[in-house]
């Protein structure tokens, strides 16, 4: 895999200038809380004392984990067998096991009583253990890290009874609640532990856009049931959330407005800020060790492999995807069409809006408006290793310029 430490000339600039931007717009009443950033060059080394500093750094975990059931949304993209050439998943657009066994053995050590890893598993209906054994992962190595480690396909109703309602807190924009999967209703502690990436629709994917993979495909999938959840899902998102074609099963909550716009990069912002306001997400893992550039995995055309080695580390979900946004060479104010917020889909049939052109807004600048947390690095205490020292400029890197 490639790798490229070194700061160049644009990189300095860019990181030296972010904090200076102008904040207009800024909502001032939204949370700012510390974001720790750690460089971290490899998943060889002991991951534990990084990831146990910089949880000190933002504060300490103990009283948030202690005696609670923590649920971890792993980023895992795509599925077991679908690689940049020979490297596994994991090496470049999931999130990695050693990353997450490291932090079930920290929770593990703060005294959570109940750890359980969560994800939809492609949309498909099978054991979330078997979808990693086919990726090569240890799964009894990551059971054994923490006194009791859970694993939960969340596409569907999984080992529940009933599908947990959640309300959007504040104004939602798009959806008032979501049903999901009962551990996202029965989790004290929530953690998105997500890739540091470009995405091909949305710009960036982060901590936020993580957790698009909280809504189960049964009710929000492509092939969802009409009036109940289809249990035996197949299909993708698209038609229901990315496009708005059609609405949920009518099991759960329809849209405020089913007429409001469908173009997807005005839609889904909003939708993913709702989901955060849905399920409010207590603690943020960004893995930068290794990640790709231009786009969210190999199906995107132009995407690449990349070593950013970094981890990015926070109580707030918008101000740690502002920090990693920042880290990543980005603006974290971009506005739509500015810096990532370009759509990358080059197909003759890619979605444009009604003045035919392709874009999307700043998730984070929407979560911002709706009150979920600060996207202003200068009001953001980032603790741990400077933005300027850990840059990784990754448009630079996706033009075979750094």
């Amino acid at each position: 895999m490639s790798e490229n430490h070194s700061l160049t000339r644009r990189q300095m600039l860019a990181a030296s200038g972010l904090a200076a931007l102008s904040a207009r717009g800024a909502n001032p009443a939204a949370p700012a809380t510390p974001v720790a950033l750690a460089k971290c060059p490899s998943y060889e080394q002991d991951l534990i004392p990084v990831l146990s500093t910089a949880f000190d750094q933002i504060g300490g975990i103990g009283k948030l984990v202690r005696g609670k059931t923590v649920t971890i949304k792993l980023n895992l993209t795509g599925g077991p067998r679908t690689r940049f050439g020979t490297l596994p998943p994991h090496a470049t657009h999931w999130v990695h096991p050693k990353l997450v066994g490291a932090t079930c053995a920290v929770l593990g050590k703060a005294g959570a009583r109940r750890i359980i890893l969560a994800e939809s598993c492609g949309g498909r209906i099978r054991p979330f253990e078997d979808f990693l054994l086919d990726a090569g992962w240890d799964v009894n190595g990551i059971r054994s890290a923490a006194p009791l480690v859970l694993f939960e396909n969340t596409a569907n109703l999984g080992t529940g009874k009933k599908y947990a309602r959640l309300k959007v807190t504040g104004k939602p924009y798009i959806f008032p609640a979501f049903d999901l999967n009962q551990v996202y209703g029965e989790t004290d502690v929530f953690v998105s532990m997500s890739k540091l990436k470009d995405h091909e629709e949305l710009g960036v994917t982060l901590s936020i856009k993580n957790c698009f993979g909280n809504t189960p495909t049964s009710i929000y999938g492509d092939d969802a049931g009409v009036d109940e959840p289809n249990e035996r899902p197949r299909g993708g998102r698209e038609s229901v959330l990315h496009y708005g074609k059609r609405q949920p099963s009518r099991s759960a909550p329809a849209e405020l407005d089913p007429s409001s716009n469908r173009y997807e990069g005005w839609r889904m912002p909003r939708i993913l800020s709702d989901i955060a306001a849905a399920r409010p997400i207590e603690l943020n893992i960004v893995d930068g060790i290794t990640s790709c550039v231009g786009g969210e995995g190999p199906w995107v055309k132009g995407s690449k492999p990349c070593n950013p080695g970094v981890l990015v580390i926070g109580r707030n979900p918008v101000c740690t995807d502002t920090v990693a946004m920042a880290v990543m060479g980005y603006d974290p104010r971009a506005k739509a069409g500015e810096g990532p917020f370009r759509i990358r889909k080059a197909t003759p049939d890619a979605q444009k809006d009604a003045e035919g052109r392709q874009w999307a807004d700043n998730t984070n600048l929407v979560a911002e408006a709706a009150g979920l947390g600060s996207a202003d690095l200068s009001r953001i205490d980032v603790r741990g290793a400077k933005i300027k020292e850990a840059v990784f400029d990754f448009d630079a890197f996706r033009l075979g310029k750094a």
